[in-house]
C-alpha cells in the first residue's frame, strides 16, 4: 500500500485541542512536512502561546491568522500560504475548527443554530473553496486530500443511540451538513484526484469534549494520522471513526 505523503498541510483551529495535537504529531512524524500551516482565529491570544512556542522552535510550523467564517480573512490566509509554497502544491487540508453548544430541542435558538452552522459548515466550505486551487496543483489521483473533522453525532442512522444523553441539536445538524459537504467535495473534486473524507475523532478529552471523555487527544490524533498516511482514492467520500471503521451516514 502506497503511503500518502504530506509535504505541506494546513490545519484550522490549531491553537488548542485536536488541532494543536495534529501540529505536534506532524512534527514528531518520521518525515515531518516541510510546511505546517497552523491557523487560528487569534494568534496573539494567550490560548495561542503554546502554538507560537512550537513555531519559534520549528521553522516548518507557520502560524497564520484565519477566521474561517470571514471571507476576507480566508482570502488573506491563502495569499500568505501562497508566499510560503512559492508555486508548490498543498497536500493536505484539515478542517478542524468547530464549536459545540449543549442545547436541546426545547432550548435551541435560531441565533445559536446559525452561529454553530456558520463555524462548523460555512467555515469549512469557505476554506476548502479558497484552498482548492492549491490542492489541485497535485499531480495524479489521490495526491491531495481534504479531511473534515466530523462527529458520530452527525450520523442520521445512529442518532437514537446517544440522543438522550447528547441532544446538542445545533452540533448534530451542523455535523450532518458537514458530512454532506465532504461527500460533495469527494464527488466534485474526483476529476482532480483530490480525496475528501470525514473522520469522527472519538469522544476526546479537550475543552470541547470535557474531562469525562474516555479518549486522549494523543491517542485520537495518532489513530487519525494512521488513516491519513494510508489514504487512497477508494477512501474518498467515506465517513469513518478514528480507528478507520465505517460510520453509517
Amino acid at each position: 500500500m502506497a503511503e500518502f505523503k504530506v509535504q505541506s498541510v494546513l490545519i484550522t483551529g490549531s491553537n488548542r485541542g485536536i488541532g494543536l495535537e495534529f501540529v505536534q504529531q506532524f512534527l514528531k512524524s518520521p518525515n515531518p512536512p516541510e510546511k505546517i500551516f497552523a491557523t487560528c482565529r487569534d494568534p496573539e491570544s494567550p490560548q495561542s502561546q503554546e502554538l507560537k512556542n512550537l513555531s519559534a522552535k520549528n521553522p516548518n510550523v507557520i502560524v497564520i491568522q484565519l477566521d474561517t467564517t470571514d471571507p476576507a480573512s480566508v482570502n488573506s490566509s491563502v495569499k500568505e500560504v501562497e508566499k510560503h509554497l512559492n508555486g508548490q502544491k498543498l497536500d493536505l487540508l484539515i478542517n478542524n475548527a468547530g464549536v459545540l453548544t449543549h442545547n436541546s430541542l426545547e432550548s435551541e435558538t435560531s441565533e445559536d443554530m446559525l452561529r454553530v452552522y456558520n463555524i462548523n459548515v460555512v467555515g469549512p466550505m469557505l476554506v476548502t473553496q479558497a484552498f482548492y486551487p492549491l490542492l489541485k496543483r497535485a499531480e495524479g489521483p489521490g495526491k491531495a486530500a481534504i479531511v473534515d473533522i466530523s462527529a458520530l453525532l452527525g450520523s442520521l442512522e445512529d442518532l437514537p443511540k446517544l440522543f438522550d444523553h447528547f441532544p446538542v441539536i445545533s452540533y448534530r445538524c451542523s455535523k450532518a451538513a458537514l458530512n454532506m459537504l465532504s461527500r460533495c467535495h469527494a464527488e466534485g473534486y474526483k476529476k482532480d484526484g483530490i480525496i475528501s473524507i470525514a473522520i469522527h475523532p472519538g469522544w476526546v478529552k479537550t475543552d470541547m469534549g470535557g474531562d469525562q471523555a474516555p479518549l486522549t487527544k494523543e491517542d485520537s490524533v495518532r489513530s487519525m494520522m494512521n488513516i491519513i498516511s494510508t489514504l487512497e482514492e477508494k477512501h474518498s467520500g467515506t465517513f469513518v471513526d478514528w480507528k478507520g471503521n465505517i460510520i453509517p451516514w
